[in-house]
């Protein structure tokens, strides 16, 4: 940093403030009662103003008015002290107060004291400067405050001190920051101005006066500082920061705000800042190594690893020492020190290891590389020499010697060759080792080599960028700065205070070396950087210039995957022993366009043939003619065929087609004709081929099912004797009565028939002649799995009813599948599983109905029934859609409605413990509460009756849809759901099926019985009826007497009778299931005959007889099982 006297004056008393214009052009100064303007360009006195009367202390310039539009008058605030000095902060919000007796005192715009700083010196230590810090970017309000204790300190908003107390061993008359807030200036008892960083770090001084020093501020936005003192002396000063930087390869360090160093990535642009905090004079980088000179020390850093990326530095070593020097270089162990003449070799340590002394000046050095303790040096002297020095090495080694002082150097990547940049401004490239100037060029000012290409190098100079390859001529583009750098295709670029580096394409050079067929040395240049254009470009030079290897590296640099495929089946031709040029160079012609040169060397080379096939590949069939031989027929063919695929390509088909016959491509024919639709066309050409022709009879064929002409396409594959591809064609277009046909006839295509029919069906819901099209199939598997789809689907849809229907049939499809002795446990397992499973969901149809709709077509009395049966019949786990919660609030609500409010209560408690849908939340904990009004106890009349034991059973079954106490399972209407009054029996062992049912169709005559029944019936007292019934039959009915005799007991037992008591029954009494095997009958007795209850002969649910008929009315066929009324089989 150094400060340079612009201008000076002097007035004839002291000057106690100054203040500038805020665009700066103008400078106001208190001297005296007078106030005195000046120009600051050239210190001109513009204006002396005489209005005061007295002496000035302060001025300053009005920037966004005196008063604040809120107030009309100034309020006044009474102080404890005298106040020195004050600052606004940059939002003006609060203001600092220096005080005589050592206070700071900020308060707010109001004049409300918010924070008291009281500074340790206390009356001793009067705060005579302070100023807020301008800057925009610091996160917090920060306030130098300069006291006659001879203190620097810093404070933050709130009133908390900024570091430790910097002593100044003067007394600080005034402080004031620059305009970013990056440095401060600080005068006073010592007679001269010192610049601090914002930090507090002592930089340098400004400038030395003759007396005490009263004020100094910095022009707005620049780098000019004015200076007032004790004896009216007004000096103006412009501040000059030099640059402080090193470079080596692609790491760039620099120093930043004074006291830090920023390294720079020039290649992944990453930065790395390092707080010295204190001022850096020198910095040196090298490898990994970096080193940094501040006023009494230098420190060596060292990066963490070797990796290239890696940007993490630590401390290696401090060299405790003040140094004076003008260029500071660092290597692997050394520090090379250069003061004028000297070079002094220095270890780590501090220990100077060697020293040489020059002849002239230095004027550049620079670290060469070399091995660790052994680097080479390039020292550029004022007298034109130029050596090479080893730190390990006490003697110098000229290279030699021009007549010019250097200015700056650099050496080629392989140390052969030298450039030069002298005082006069030019450029001057030595050969090391012959001492001769290969050339020179005017108007530089830096110079690098090219680290990754020998013969390149760039030089700046007039404002231009000029890159030189070889000795051909210079490029030159625009460039603003210094050139220090050239790696590949960057160079880096120093231009003011930042370096950059500039991305340069190297076509120019390249292009230099393409137009003397110096392939190899253009391709060099171009692996720097350059276009996809200009890569195409050598390769197309290198390809015609018959260099292959350099074409290949280029090709494939732009992936041209087609002119690759060229080179190599060139390269595999010369490896074969071909070496015929014009060949090759045909080739090449061809693959780039140029066709008629191409066949010129096809033909001198004696390969007309080669000629021929590129012209009928071109459709340049005129062309293709003049290399045709002495009639050949076969070539004759094929030019028609490709003359055809011409016709075809320019959207002539029928043109193509008949040139297509006419060289016999029949597939071509028929595919063009296919694609167009022409049928007359393809049945033409169908007739006519013969049937051993298989492959374009089939295409025919594919184009007429493709056209929707399956006649034609089943006449096509008959004449070829195609079986499997016609029923194929009848199954693809549903015709199943052909296809049936041609199964009775083929067996062996009865699966390929069946399996799709199977499909077709169950897509269009015929779900049973679906299974009966598996079972032909023998495909019995996959028809449970469809049905097992479709009932998950089902309960999914919230379909229950369908559901219900799909697992009734899925059962009875595990019947069927049960009659095959290897599958039998697994899949009667599965029936009594699906079984279970539609009668649950049949329940719940109605339950998720009532639920879910406003109206339901089901009596109160159904819907209990219907509820109690799910309830006692979910023990285990829920199956999949059914809802518990549904099921209790149904029955909840119907418990209620038929007076079973016992049961209600239970149901209430029960929904308690599960989660409820919001819907049915309020009307449930209503419910709740409603119903503790009513008696606790339920409707005897709702009290399901055991007809084997007459036992009346709890409305609530913990055994579930079983007696208490027989164990008798009941058995329910599958409509209303009330318990039927029939008894399950069974056969004794040896009694068949068929001999059961014709000794009941015997119906042995019961003489007292009948008597007795019709006596009975004649009386008109129902109730007398009934009991006169039901003891007649205690009396004489054999079946009642075995139930007597059989009931009671924990476990059940089973009614088994025996001939006897079969031959006893009458045929209306009873009613038979006639399971299909292996399952066996099951037989119930009615115990009230006149009561008539009706079974479905397909499902076997059983149905009050009315209740039947009606639904059957309804919908057709069975609730159940859906079996239509007018379908005669079971």
């Amino acid at each position: 940093m150094r400060a340079v006297l612009t201008w000076r004056d002097k007035a004839e008393q002291c000057i106690y403030d100054l203040a500038f214009k805020p665009d700066g052009t103008q400078l106001i100064l208190a001297a005296g009662n007078r106030l005195l303007v000046y120009d600051t360009s050239d210190g001109t006195l513009l204006q002396s103003l005489k209005g005061h009367k007295d002496t000035v202390y302060c001025v300053a310039y009005a920037k966004d008015g005196l008063w604040s539009p809120e107030q009309k008058s100034v309020s006044k605030h009474k102080s404890s002290s005298k106040i020195i000095c004050c600052s606004w902060t940059n939002d003006g919000q609060y203001l600092a107060l220096g005080m005589f007796n050592g206070v700071i005192s900020l308060r707010n715009k109001n004049g409300d004291e918010k924070v008291k700083i009281e500074r340790p010196g206390g009356s001793l230590s009067p705060i005579w400067s302070i100023c807020w810090n301008p800057s925009r970017e610091e996160r917090n309000d920060i306030l130098a405050v300069a006291d006659w204790g001879q203190k620097l300190s810093f404070y933050q908003l709130s009133g908390k001190q900024i570091g430790k107390d910097r002593p100044l061993n003067f007394d600080p008359c005034c402080v004031s920051y620059f305009t970013k807030g990056e440095y401060i200036l600080l005068g006073g008892s010592d007679k001269q101005v010192s610049l601090f960083t914002k930090d507090g770090v002592r930089l340098g001084t400004v400038g030395e006066q003759n007396s005490w020093v009263w004020t100094c501020k910095v022009k707005p936005d620049s780098n000019y500082v004015v200076v007032g003192c004790q004896d009216g002396t007004i000096s103006f000063y412009q501040l000059i920061f030099s640059t402080v930087h090193g470079l080596y390869k692609d790491r760039y360090a620099y120093r930043d705000s004074m006291t830090d160093v920023i390294v720079q990535h020039l290649i992944t642009e990453q930065k790395v800042r390092i707080k010295c905090k204190e001022l850096v004079k020198k910095i040196a980088i090298y490898k990994n190594r970096l080193a940094i000179q501040v006023p009494e020390k230098i420190i060596i850093y060292e990066l963490y690893s070797d990796d290239s990326s890696d940007m993490r530095y630590r401390v290696k070593e401090r060299i405790v020492k003040k140094f004076e020097c003008n260029l500071l270089v660092v290597c692997s162990d050394h520090i090379i020190l250069c003061q004028e003449k000297r070079l002094q070799c220095l270890s780590f340590s501090g220990v100077k290891e060697r020293e040489w002394q020059m002849e002239s000046l230095i004027r550049y050095i620079k670290v060469i590389g070399g091995p660790p303790g052994r680097e080479g040096l390039l020292v550029g002297l004022k007298n034109g020499q130029i050596l090479k020095i080893f730190v390990d090495n006490l003697f110098a080694i000229v290279l030699l010697k021009q007549a010019t002082a250097v200015r700056c150097l650099d050496m080629s990547a392989s140390r052969k060759k030298l450039a030069v940049v002298d005082e006069n401004d030019t450029c001057l490239v030595y050969d090391i080792h012959t001492k001769e100037l290969l050339f020179q060029e005017p108007n530089a000012n830096s110079v690098a080599w090219n680290t990754q290409c020998e013969d390149m190098l760039c030089f700046s100079g007039g404002g231009y960028l000029n890159i030189k390859a070889s000795t051909f001529p210079v490029h030159q583009q625009k460039l603003q700065g210094f050139v220090v750098g050239y790696n590949g295709s960057k160079i880096f670029c120093l231009h003011a205070f930042s370096i950059s580096a500039v991305e340069v394409p190297q076509s120019a050079p390249m292009y230099q070396y393409l137009e003397r067929k110096m392939f190899k040395e253009a391709y060099q240049i171009a692996c720097l950087g350059v276009t996809d254009t200009d890569w195409r470009e050598l390769a197309m030079e290198a390809l015609e210039g018959l260099e292959f290897e350099t074409a290949k590296k280029a090709f494939i640099r732009v992936r041209d995957l087609r002119y690759l495929e060229l080179i190599n089946s060139i390269e595999e031709r010369k490896k074969q022993g071909e070496t015929n040029n014009d060949l090759f160079l045909a080739d090449v012609f061809a693959y780039q366009g140029k066709f008629h040169e191409a066949a010129k060397l096809y033909k001198r080379s004696g390969h007309e043939n080669l000629a021929l096939d590129m012209y009928t590949d071109l459709r340049m069939f005129e062309y293709a003619k003049d290399f045709l031989g002495s009639g050949d027929p076969k070539e004759t063919k094929m030019l028609i065929t490709k003359q055809a695929d011409w016709a075809r390509n320019i959207n002539e088909p029928k043109a193509a087609v008949e040139m297509y016959i006419s060289a016999g491509e029949h597939v071509k024919a028929i595919e063009i004709s296919g694609d167009h639709g022409w049928i007359d066309m393809l049945i033409d050409i169908a007739r006519k081929l013969d049937k051993a022709e298989r492959e374009p009879l089939l295409m025919c064929a594919h184009y007429f099912k493709k056209l929707d002409n399956p006649g034609y396409a089943a006449e096509t594959y008959q004449k070829i004797g195609d079986l499997k591809s016609l029923v194929q064609l009848h199954v693809e277009t549903q015709h199943w009565d052909e296809a049936f046909a041609l199964g009775e006839k083929h067996p062996e295509f009865k699966e390929d028939i069946y399996m799709p029919y199977a499909q077709w069906l169950a897509e269009n819901d015929r779900f049973e002649e679906a299974q009966k099209a598996f079972h032909k199939a023998g495909r019995q598997g996959e028809a449970v799995r469809v049905l097992e789809q479709l009932s998950n689907n089902a309960v999914v849809e919230n379909r229950f009813n369908d559901a219900a229907y799909y697992y009734w049939m899925l059962s009875m499809q595990c019947l069927n599948i049960a009659q095959d002795p290897a599958q039998k446990g697994t899949m009667l397992t599965k029936f009594h599983h699906f079984q279970h499973l539609a009668e649950l969901y049949h329940c719940y149809h109605a339950i998720h109905r009532y639920t879910e709709e406003p109206f339901s077509s089901h009596r109160p009395e159904t819907l209990f029934n219907i509820s109690r049966f799910l309830l006692h019949s979910l023990t285990k786990d829920t199956p999949l859609g059914i809802s518990k919660v549904r099921t209790l609030f149904t029955l909840a609500k119907q418990s209620r409605t038929l007076g079973a409010y016992k049961l209600a209560r239970h149901a209430y408690d029960q929904l308690r413990g599960l989660y409820v849908p919001a819907r049915f939340q309020k009307s449930i904990e209503l419910d709740s509460l409603t119903i503790r009004s009513q008696p606790f106890h339920d409707n005897e009349e709702l009290v399901p009756l055991c007809y084997r034991c007459s036992t009346n059973n709890p409305l609530l079954n913990n055994l579930g849809n079983v007696c208490i106490n027989c164990r008798q399972p009941f058995i329910f209407s599958a409509s209303s759901y009330e318990v039927l009054h029939l008894v399950e029996f069974y056969l004794e062992e040896g009694i068949t099926d068929e001999e059961a049912v014709s000794l009941i169709d015997l119906e042995a005559p019961r003489h007292k019985r009948e008597n007795k029944w019709q006596e009975i019936t004649g009386n008109n007292s129902q109730t007398l009826r009934l009991d006169e019934t039901m003891n007649s039959m205690g009396d004489d009915d054999p079946f009642t007497a075995k139930l007597s005799f059989e009931q009671g007991g924990s476990e059940f037992v089973p009614v088994v009778v025996s001939r006897s008591v079969l031959r006893s029954m009458s045929r209306r009494e009873v009613l038979i299931k006639r399971w299909p095997p292996p399952l066996q009958w099951q037989y119930f007795r009615s115990f009230l005959p006149d009561a008539s209850i009706t079974m479905c002969p397909s499902c076997f649910q059983m149905f009050h007889s009315e209740d039947y008929e009606l639904l059957v009315l309804q919908h057709t066929h069975c609730p159940y099982c859906r079996r239509h009324i007018d379908d005669p089989s079971p």
